[in-house]
């Protein structure tokens, strides 16, 4: 395995690594799609289909891991070279795109987390014009009867 050199069997764990990668591209498209509209139990099924992805992804990982780490750009030409660089480049699109769907996740709670104090404040106002227009409402529970 040293020295730049990649086997046919290793080729092909490229070829199926860099398939995971695409897979995973689609499966981020579609979690962008289920964050947009708010789905989520479409969201929770695409992470799920995602952990199986990234679980097989790692596995070729360990195979590859040490002849990735002794490949120099331009020791090896052809086929290899580029896998890696389809590789690294789908990696960075699923990246960049959760973390745009992160930031819309956190915006969202942001939004959430002010509507629930808005919500709040609107029956904390409705109780003090409550009280102010009727009284102190008497308790629910007559412990004297």
């Amino acid at each position: 395995m040293g020295g730049g050199y990649w086997n046919v069997e290793m080729i092909v764990a490229l070829e199926e690594q860099v398939e995971c990668y695409r897979r995973l591209e689609k499966l981020a498209g579609a979690q962008h799609a289920h964050v947009q509209q708010g789905s989520t139990e479409g969201l929770i099924a695409v992470l799920e289909q995602r952990q199986a992805v990234v679980s097989r992804i790692m596995e070729l990982e360990r195979e590859l891991g040490p002849a990735k780490r002794e490949w120099k750009k331009g020791s090896e030409q052809g086929r290899v070279e580029e896998l890696l660089a389809e590789s690294k480049k789908l990696l960075q699109r699923i990246t960049e795109a959760d973390r745009d769907d992160a930031m819309v996740l956190q915006q969202r709670k942001l939004n959430l987390g002010r509507q629930i104090k808005a919500a709040a404040a609107a029956r904390q106002v409705n109780r003090t014009y409550a009280t102010a227009a009727y009284g102190a409402r008497p308790s629910s529970m007559d412990v004297q009867r």
